[in-house]
């Protein structure tokens, strides 16, 4: 009976000690978390984060830390998750809008919910302009120096633009002379150029964001003094004794300019200790009158100034004065020469795989000595145009008729009348330039417009006309046709640069040019 008694009281107590313990655990609740202070705080990103001080009684599964641009922010605003449990923890913000207010709160997760911490307010940083310097400047020239720059510091935007300006002003802008040297952070180096002789300069290094255009240091600097820097002129009214030309002195090299004028010889590169013209001082353009020169002959010339420090060139021309024919032979061109039966010298010129003359034939004799007869259409007959030698043989030649230009005795020895499949050779390979490059350029001979005339071959096709069977005289000034073998004529005209073909009458005359064996 005790013993029953016994068991009975000890499950009482251990049912009541049961119960106790289940009516006596706490219930769940929300935890508590604080809001660190944000530190670390750039244009897109910030430091903070939090400390869950209880969990509620109940397992912390989430925690981190939200913001927005309004107050109170939620889980649902952006936020970082930072682990679990309690205790302190950091989160890392980013994608933040620069220049810009945010609140932020820390929150911590149970299963009763989600608490939030005190809310603090902070702001990113805004964008500024970019920070750099300006690198010092070397090897400075008469016309040249180089420089550059360091960003150090792009202000939180990207650089979009970066390089060197500079002025005779103080603080040049990029309204100024600037270079252009890529993008993005660091050091640079900078070309300047085209800069004038002996002249003071400032320059800043400059860089872009989406700010604008910040500047480094202002520094200055001296160029060298040079000799002059000038062009030569064209040449205009060329003679067989005279030329035109002329300078234009576009800087003095930071010196006064004592002397200028044009030096010319039969070499390349002529300068002042050969002939040359006085044509005043100072800069800009000015005219020069070479006198005394050698009709036919290759001359060289370039403008020249002198200043304290020396002598400066322009660029080199050529031209070749005209001769006693009147005829404008190319100057970039090297001519060999043929002489006939009668003492007539022809300038020559290499096309292609072929040496043609590049005048007229002009010979009264075969190269046997035998005389041609005079304007008589019968064989070896030849004229003058409208019968006039004095006015036209020296730069025309003759017009030979068909039966001359069949004779194989006709041209210098060593020389033939061409084929009409030799023609065709040469025009093939003028085909890769242009027709107009047979014809002598300029007005002097041929009518206006003459436009497609450029003489890049040396031919040097004339416009001397022709006569047609029945005698009648035409084309001097528009027309130039030459006979071959085969009884066709090739014509040039001066209103455009194709070559014609024709198929003539034995009794016409033309000129011709004869092509060597």
């Amino acid at each position: 009976m005790n013993q029953l008694f016994r068991v009975i009281i000890t499950l009482v107590l251990f049912v009541g000690l049961t119960l106790c313990l289940i009516s006596c655990k706490p219930k769940p609740s929300l935890a508590v978390v604080t809001t660190a202070i944000v530190t670390g705080v750039t244009q897109t990103t910030a430091t903070t984060g939090g400390n869950v001080t209880d969990d509620g009684n109940a397992e912390v599964t989430a925690r981190g830390v939200c913001w927005s641009t309004s107050q109170n922010p939620t889980t649902g605003s952006s936020k970082t998750s930072d682990g679990k449990g309690t205790g302190n923890f950091t989160s890392n913000i980013t994608g933040l809008i620069p220049g810009t207010s945010y609140y932020a709160r820390a929150y911590a997760t149970n299963s009763e919910g989600t608490s939030y911490g005190n809310e603090i307010s902070f702001s990113s940083n805004p964008i500024i302009l970019a920070s750099l310097t300006t690198a010092n400047v070397t090897s400075i020239t008469s016309t040249t120096a180089i420089s550059g720059g360091n960003i150090t510091s792009d202000g939180g935007s990207a650089i979009t633009e970066r390089g060197v300006c500079w002025s005779i002003s103080a603080n040049p802008t990029i309204s100024d002379n600037k270079t252009q040297n890529g993008t993005g952070n660091g050091i640079f180096t900078s070309e300047l150029t085209e800069l004038l002789p002996n002249t003071s300069y400032h320059i800043r290094a400059f860089a872009l964001n989406t700010i604008g255009y910040s500047y480094g240091n202002d520094l200055t600097f001296t160029t060298l003094a040079s000799v002059p820097l000038l062009t030569t002129n064209s040449i205009s009214e060329l003679t067989m004794t005279t030329v035109t030309s002329g300078g234009n002195i576009t800087s003095d090299g930071g010196l006064t300019i004592s002397a200028r004028g044009i030096c010319w010889g039969t070499t390349p590169n002529p300068d002042v200790n050969g002939a040359h013209t006085s044509d005043g001082t100072g800069t800009g353009i000015f005219t020069s009158d070479l006198t005394g020169l050698t009709q036919d002959t290759k001359y060289y010339i370039r403008a020249y100034a002198t200043n304290s420090l020396g002598t400066g060139y322009g660029d080199e021309k050529s031209f070749t004065t005209m001769n006693n024919r009147g005829i404008l032979f190319n100057p970039d061109l090297t001519y060999g020469s043929i002489t006939d039966i009668d003492g007539n010298v022809y300038k020559t010129i290499q096309i292609g795989t072929q040496t043609w003359m590049a005048e007229n034939l002009k010979t009264t004799n075969l190269n046997d000595g035998t005389a041609l007869s005079y304007n008589l259409s019968h064989e070896a007959s030849y004229c003058w145009y409208n019968n006039d030698e004095i006015t036209y043989r020296n730069t025309y030649g003759a017009l030979y008729t068909g039966y001359a230009r069949s004779n194989s005795r006709l041209c210098p020895t060593g020389w033939h009348v061409p084929s009409d499949a030799e023609w065709t050779t040469l025009t093939n390979w003028l085909g890769l330039l242009s027709i107009g490059d047979m014809k002598e350029t300029g007005t002097t001979h041929w009518n206006i417009p003459n436009g497609d005339a450029t003489n890049l071959s040396g031919f040097t096709a004339l416009p001397g006309g022709s006569r047609s069977s029945n005698g009648e005289f035409g084309g001097i000034g528009t027309r130039g046709s030459w006979w071959s073998t085969s009884g066709y004529n090739r014509s040039l005209s001066y209103l455009d640069g194709g070559i014609g073909l024709f198929l003539d009458f034995t009794n016409s005359y033309h000129s011709v040019r004869c092509l060597k064996d």
